[in-house]
């Protein structure tokens, strides 16, 4: 998937655990974890919203665009 979750990142900046931001976002540590370990497929803009003013940043800290590289051409 070519969107990345940098959220460990910005856990790691803020020297905060994933069960603290789920009690400030007031979100299950369960989903925080599947954000967390890139295997959401979709995020909530509310819940995005939440977590940027709890971790005081944007939400390009959080999410990266990754291009996949092309595929190679068939012989």
């Amino acid at each position: 998937m070519p969107i990345v979750v940098r959220l460990d990142v910005m856990l790691a900046r803020r020297k905060m655990s994933l069960s603290t931001l789920a009690a400030a976002v007031d979100i299950t540590l369960a989903n925080l974890s599947i954000l967390k370990s890139d295997k959401a497929k979709a995020v909530r803009f509310s819940t995005l919203e939440a977590i940027c003013r709890v971790l005081e940043c944007q939400p390009g800290d959080l999410l990266e665009y990754v291009p996949e590289p092309p595929a190679a051409p068939a012989e």
